[in-house]
């Protein structure tokens, strides 16, 4: 069982998102422990989240299971049907396939930690619910790429 140094690890803060989208990820990094640990079945996730920072958009999967969990802070689960405080010790789950779009916002003055633990599906659709975003991620089993809503590549 390898450990992982995580002072030591790769730190991502560069988002997915085609601009102007990708401001809203301003203030997230990400370690990816899964592919630290060479995982192949799951991805891991630990992600530091500034004080108005929010992890994403509002979006949800058509393939890939994703949970969340609070290590240290607080901050806003904002899904399409209302909001939801979470702090350190709780985790949220969002099934594949479910149509409710998902976000976590740091609404606090302090960072938030949290743990996000996803499905490494070959294929997915990332589908974003605010209607300003015209967005949707899809992977084809080639990495994630950026598509308008009505299919047009960016």
């Amino acid at each position: 069982m390898p450990k992982i140094n995580i002072e030591t690890a790769p730190v991502r803060t560069a988002c997915m998102y085609p601009p102007p989208y990708d401001a809203q990820c301003a203030g997230r990094s990400k370690i990816s422990l899964g592919d630290l640990g060479h995982l192949s079945q799951f991805g891991v996730n630990l992600t530091p989240l500034s004080p108005g920072a929010a992890s994403a958009h509002q979006h949800w999967h058509k393939h890939e299971d994703e949970l969340v969990y609070v290590i240290e802070g607080e901050v806003m689960l904002v899904e399409d049907d209302g909001e939801t405080l979470l702090r350190a010790g709780d985790a949220a789950t969002f099934k594949a396939g479910v149509e409710n779009g998902h976000m976590l916002v740091n609404r606090s003055d302090q960072e938030v930690v949290f743990l996000e633990v996803g499905t490494r599906g070959e294929k997915d659709v990332c589908t974003y619910t605010d209607p300003d975003v015209d967005m949707q991620l899809v992977n084809g089993g080639e990495g994630w790429k950026p598509f308008h809503k009505n299919g047009e590549p960016y």
